[in-house]
């Protein structure tokens, strides 16, 4: 399981030192008023809630299958909850940079929950076996 999640942490800074590479790019290509200041603090946090559920479902893992899936479920919940109250609280607290907050904020949700799905998904299929169809 440990050399999984080093393998995961990796991966996941890679990622993300990309979508940051990105995200400078955008800086210079797009108006200010269209990127959030608060973009770069969103990609730490998206890389701290990732790594922190991506850990409870390695350690659920190994144990039975629903174990599995209800850890997932719940992980799953518990993210949307806090990723809905970061949303609410920025909006409510910055009103002018509401909307560019959340664009930036649900594009990253997308990426990095398309990424740990990826990973969780590799880590969990049984090893060797192959998944052609036909």
């Amino acid at each position: 399981m440990k050399s999984a999640y080093i393998k995961f942490l990796r991966n996941l800074l890679i990622f993300s030192a990309l979508l940051g590479l990105i995200t400078l790019i955008l800086h210079f290509v797009l108006p200010v008023r269209l990127l959030s200041p608060a973009l770069p603090f969103l990609v730490l946090f998206f890389i701290a809630t990732t790594l922190l559920s991506y850990y409870y479902l390695l350690l659920s893992a190994g144990k039975r299958f629903i174990k599995f899936v209800n850890t997932f479920l719940l992980t799953i919940i518990i993210k949307l909850f806090i990723y809905a109250g970061v949303m609410i609280a920025y909006a409510f607290t910055n009103r002018a940079d509401a909307v560019p907050f959340m664009l930036g904020f649900f594009i990253l949700y997308l990426c990095y929950t398309i990424f740990e799905s990826a990973a969780i998904i590799r880590f969990t299929q049984p090893s060797g076996q192959d998944n052609k169809v036909g």
